[in-house]
């Protein structure tokens, strides 16, 4: 049943995507090597400023080292100057409250609030937090002269060159597997959805079955989005970075598959959703007959065959043209028996059957571009 097939498709994307969770350790192994960097960073400053130095203000150091051990050195530097600037005027906020009220109390009283609305700046975004922190900390422990400001913002210093020059000389990160697994997952899950509403239409489908298509072809926009977020982090993480002329790398694909499968997730819901209406007790267009649904049947069959062949593209060094060629040309050939069935139809079929045929012929173009010439003049 319809049912049952869409339980065991969606039950072998999220057993495929807990594999890949358990087999493929990328990302968990990116966040323990930038946690021990971050952990070794504060080592380093304590060890310099603390153990070595013994400089009075010595906790500010590793506590500014292992928080500017971001996830990308351009944050770990944004992060940096953000920082300091917060850690010098929450200092001097807390110095010029005290030498005006001399109390303690009465200090914080006026020191606090324009420090705390300071670090709700959204500019300041998470590193706000250091403003209203520092400001405690000088007046809980008196630490308001001169000589001591001079401490506190010297060892901050020290602290901030450490944190990022670990994060940018020990493994630099250089996030480009983030774009990968996610053209990965929209080529498979493209597949994966044509697969099904081939094998469902072998034997009529729903309304429920067509629902649950449109559901797919959308989830695979917001797939679109995260590959998008995706490419802006891998863009961001090359910024300042000296890690992709250190360390060796594989480039990224290239922009032009993202427009790809952009727009083979567009023709999907758009295919989808007219679905939806020729299916059900008040579908708004007529049900197809069965000859049409046998010429989609292989059509949609033939068109994730393509989606297959393009995903192993991704990873194999000589990809097999051939056999996406084959596919491409089983798709149009069908395309094209299902065109000549137009004028059999009456007029409420053929309006239906027409709509179903402008939307699989744009999907065809759409696959018919390919991964590397999308969105190319």
């Amino acid at each position: 049943m319809a049912w049952q097939r869409w339980v065991a498709w969606e039950w072998s994307g999220m057993r495929t995507s807990v594999g890949r969770a358990l087999t493929e350790s990328g990302p968990e192994r990116d966040l323990a090597v930038q946690s021990l960097k971050a952990a070794g960073a504060a080592v380093l400053a304590w060890a310099l400023v603390g153990w070595w130095w013994k400089a009075p203000m010595a906790l500010m150091a590793p506590w500014t080292a292992v928080v500017l051990v971001q996830s990308t050195v351009y944050r770990s530097l944004r992060a940096g100057a953000q920082q300091l600037i917060l850690i010098g005027l929450g200092t001097l906020l807390a110095a010029g409250a005290a030498s005006l009220t001399g109390n303690t109390m009465a200090a914080m009283a006026l020191a606090l609030p324009p420090a705390v609305l300071l670090g709700n700046y959204s500019r300041f975004g998470d590193q706000g937090i250091y403003a209203p922190t520092t400001a405690i900390f000088v007046l809980a422990y008196s630490s308001f002269s001169t000589t001591a400001i001079a401490h506190r913002l010297f060892e901050a210093l020290v602290g901030a060159l450490i944190g990022i020059g670990v994060n940018a000389l020990v493994l630099p990160p250089v996030h480009l597997r983030d774009v990968r697994e996610n053209l990965d997952g929209l080529a498979r899950d493209s597949a994966a959805l044509l697969r099904t509403m081939a094998d469902d239409m072998e034997s009529g489908y729903d309304r429920t079955s067509a629902e649950q298509w449109y559901e797919g072809a959308r989830r695979l926009g917001g797939a679109v989005q995260g590959l998008g977020s995706a490419r802006r982090w891998t863009r961001e993480s090359y910024r300042f970075n000296p890690g992709h002329r250190l360390r060796r790398h594989v480039s990224p694909p290239p922009d032009s598959r993202d427009s790809y499968w952009s727009g083979i997730a567009g023709r999907l819901e758009s295919l989808t959703g007219t679905l939806v209406d020729t299916a059900g007790q008040w579908r708004r267009l007529a049900a197809p007959p069965d000859v049409v649904l046998g010429l989609l049947t292989e059509l949609l069959g033939a068109a994730a065959e393509v989606c297959e062949a393009d995903r192993a593209a991704l990873t194999a060094p000589q990809p097999d043209g051939d056999a996406r060629g084959e596919a491409m040309k089983r798709a149009w050939a069908a395309h094209g028996r299902l065109k000549g069935r137009l004028p059999d139809q009456d007029h409420e079929t053929a309006t239906a059957v027409g709509g179903l045929a402008a939307q699989t012929q744009q999907l065809l173009y759409a696959l018919e571009a390919g991964p590397d010439q999308a969105g190319r003049t």
